[in-house]
């Protein structure tokens, strides 16, 4: 298989993930990246909230801290993605 003709972008689950994006990588739009915020929001509280219950009332330790690292890391998922139509490349508007 070869791979000419093609382009040479991420195109890749991730892709836009990280403080820099490779060129041919569009990001996501405001909306999608609303979506995964509340989505991983709300998962990862949920799962924070299962592991309370699993620390203090059933005194199972390793797998409350296991569902608390895990709830944090669902948490901060959204937060590396790129949002389409906020570069910095653009001059802002000068009013006279």
């Amino acid at each position: 298989m070869s791979k000419q003709g093609k382009e040479a972008s991420a195109q890749r689950f991730g892709g836009e993930f990280g403080p820099y994006r490779k060129p041919g990588t569009q990001g996501v739009s405001l909306s999608t990246f609303k979506t995964l915020v509340w989505t991983s929001n709300i998962g990862g509280l949920t799962l924070v909230v299962i592991s309370l219950e699993l620390l203090f009332v059933q005194q199972r330790f390793g797998w409350g801290l296991a569902l608390l690292a895990l709830g944090v890391a669902v948490a901060l998922f959204p937060s590396n993605y790129e949002i389409r139509g906020m570069e910095d490349d653009e001059a802002p508007p000068m009013d006279g």
